[in-house]
């Protein structure tokens, strides 16, 4: 049987295929094609996945389309098609007074994919604005709407990042009128103090691309997943024993524990720039591995296993990734796929 490629589906450019491929521009071709039956991978922009062999199964390229906007009082709504562009939705919006996004500008992917993996940077996420997610059961067949509390989002997480048989068509979301900008975190803090009129979501979103632009490198340019890595969270007592051994470690207060910036703790290991095969740490920014050189996935693979035991190691900290990793039937996690590898 003939296979797919997925060499330009994926932003880390890996050399993958699958054994089927349904392209969804309208919803009706799903039903045409109820009962799915497993394996099947709902794929978006493509910007968060490591294909690490073929996939035996089909995956379901999300191409829907389209922009619903609404207001009342004291709220923006939008009504958004899960194969929109995400960053262009941000920008969409910001060029149009409305905030609540902009921090979030330049993250690669799709709308869909958004609420999956809980997007986030420079203190906001997905969850603060998405008011439901419209998906259908590919079991089924069924059509379900999720309202904010059965999404279920935490950091990096939500319902449908466990429960992997949904296809989210649309995504709603709900932009206060009375905006005020987050500007509390990393380099707009100190962009913050330097300015002389009261900013504006557009000049946030600006600002916002500026500085990712000079941190982390263009996928289409050198291949790469962006965040690598999620930010690990410790307990407070471990925090403070960190911080008594490493004084300019950042960290971050959530609840009653404390994050960490993986980013931080892999640079202090000097390994910017550290190789594995065609697989290797970004120059500028620790937190990204890059396919240098035509890496493959067992490059990768190796790559991200060295980084968390050298990490594990020195801080007493395990990292684990925010990429999804997909083997031939689907998910999977990186310790048992490189076991698998190895036999």
């Amino acid at each position: 049987m003939a296979t797919t490629s997925l060499h330009l589906l994926n932003t880390f450019a890996l050399k993958a295929s699958a054994s089927n491929f349904l392209a969804v521009k309208e919803l009706e071709q799903l039903k045409e094609c109820m009962p799915l039956t497993r394996p099947f991978l709902v794929l978006g922009g493509g910007s968060n996945m490591l294909f690490c062999d073929t996939f035996d199964g089909t995956i379901i390229h999300n191409q829907l389309h389209g922009i619903e906007h609404w207001q009342d009082k004291n709220n923006h709504y939008f009504k958004v098609a899960g194969g929109e562009n995400w960053h262009q939705f941000v920008m969409h919006c910001a060029q149009q007074g409305i905030g609540g996004l902009e921090n979030l500008a330049l993250i690669p992917g799709s709308v869909g994919a958004a609420p999956v993996q809980n997007i986030g940077a420079y203190g906001v996420e997905l969850a603060e604005v998405c008011e439901s997610v419209m998906a259908t059961d590919l079991r089924t067949g069924d059509e379900v709407i999720f309202n904010h509390q059965q999404c279920q989002f935490a950091y990096r997480e939500s319902f449908f990042k466990t429960n992997r048989y949904y296809f989210i068509h649309h995504v709603v979301f709900k932009l206060p009128k009375q905006w005020q900008a987050v500007l509390n975190y990393g380099e707009l803090k100190a962009w913050s103090r330097e300015l002389s009129n009261e900013p504006t979501p557009l000049s946030v979103a600006n600002e916002v691309m500026r500085v990712r632009n000079n941190k982390l490198p263009d996928p289409d340019v050198l291949p790469n997943v962006g965040s690598f890595f999620k930010n690990p969270i410790v307990s407070a007592h471990h925090a403070q024993a960190l911080k008594s051994n490493y004084s300019a470690m950042p960290q971050y207060k959530v609840g009653h524990e404390v994050k960490l910036a993986a980013g931080w703790l892999i640079d202090q290991l000097g390994l910017k720039g550290h190789q594995i095969g065609g697989a290797a740490v970004h120059e500028n920014q620790a937190l990204v591995l890059v396919n240098k050189d035509n890496a493959t996935s067992r490059d990768v693979m190796a790559l991200a296993q060295s980084i968390i035991e050298r990490v594990t190691q020195e801080y007493g900290v395990t990292l684990e990734p925010e990429v999804n990793i997909i083997g031939s039937q689907g998910y999977s996690t990186l310790g048992l796929l490189t076991k698998e590898q190895n036999v």
